[in-house]
């Protein structure tokens, strides 16, 4: 099994939902990111979904597109993305680490040169947001000969024919993107998030995570109560840039943030459990 199977099978054990936090590669300096991986892990995470600058992040809004802005600036590269994932495998080879970013750089590289660097850093998942599965046949097959999970996105609009192509793609999990919109967008109607999750169910039997519009504790537990996954980014990138050039503070802002998270999903889950 790989990284993400085994935690997703541990948390179901356990009846709890994992805790995705998001950040850039690099933002808002290089220093930064490392030490708060491994304190993202301490404060709740299960999953970290590590973010490759580019230069055109069209599935972005925003707070996203600018830390890309600093990230590039900062003089980052795919390669140094690895190199991070490199350096933290060396204390944790338990967290799964999903890297996410868009084709250009991947198709520069090569599908096969790139699976190969990433499944040596240690990278278990790939979010390649401008890949679609009817097109992605060499790329998933360049994945999966190095065990690494092709992740997909759904969307309000998908439809449930598009659904069972999904399905048929994806390892891992499968990310729903729960606005119309990009990365920061406005609120989260969970009612709505928790039916479109359930028809996802009904053609997918992957692990369903949820993410945009996930600003705080309160709406990560309220989605955790139907989702496998709650996935927050543009919260967190907000208190690095509000904190830009203090690592310190960023890396107790975005602990305490994540704390919080991970208490109101795990008091969610022990309510439910008392209820089923």
């Amino acid at each position: 099994m790989s990284r993400l199977a085994d935690k997703f099978a541990a948390l179901a054990k356990q009846s709890r939902t994992a805790l995705v936090p998001y950040i850039m590669t690099g933002d808002p300096q290089t220093e930064v990111t490392l030490p708060l991986m491994h304190a993202m892990v301490e404060a709740g995470a299960d999953i970290i979904e590590l973010g490759a600058p580019f230069s055109d992040p069209m599935a972005d809004g925003p707070v996203i597109q600018q830390a890309a802005e600093r990230a590039l600036a900062n003089g980052v590269d795919t390669q140094q993305v690895f190199d991070t994932v490199r350096e933290f495998r060396k204390t944790d080879n338990d967290t799964p680490i999903v890297m996410m970013g868009y084709l250009n750089p991947i198709e520069v590289m090569g599908y096969a040169e790139f699976a190969r660097r990433a499944a040596e850093a240690g990278v278990d998942g790939l979010i390649t947001v401008d890949m679609p599965p009817e097109e992605g046949e060499d790329y998933i097959a360049a994945l999966r000969a190095q065990g690494i999970d092709p992740v997909f996105l759904l969307a309000p609009t998908t439809t449930e024919e598009r659904i069972d192509k999904i399905a048929a793609a994806a390892s891992g999990f499968v990310y729903y993107v729960s606005l119309k919109g990009v990365t920061g967008a406005a609120t989260l109607n969970v009612t709505e998030v928790a039916d479109k999750v359930a028809t996802i169910r009904r053609h997918i039997s992957l692990p369903v995570g949820v993410g945009f519009g996930i600003s705080d504790a309160k709406a990560a537990a309220r989605v955790s109560g139907c989702a496998d996954a709650v996935v927050v980014g543009s919260a967190i990138v907000k208190r690095m840039a509000a904190n830009s050039g203090d690592t310190g503070k960023i890396i107790e802002q975005v602990s305490e943030l994540l704390a919080s998270m991970r208490s109101a999903m795990d008091a969610a889950s022990g309510q439910n459990k008392k209820s089923a």
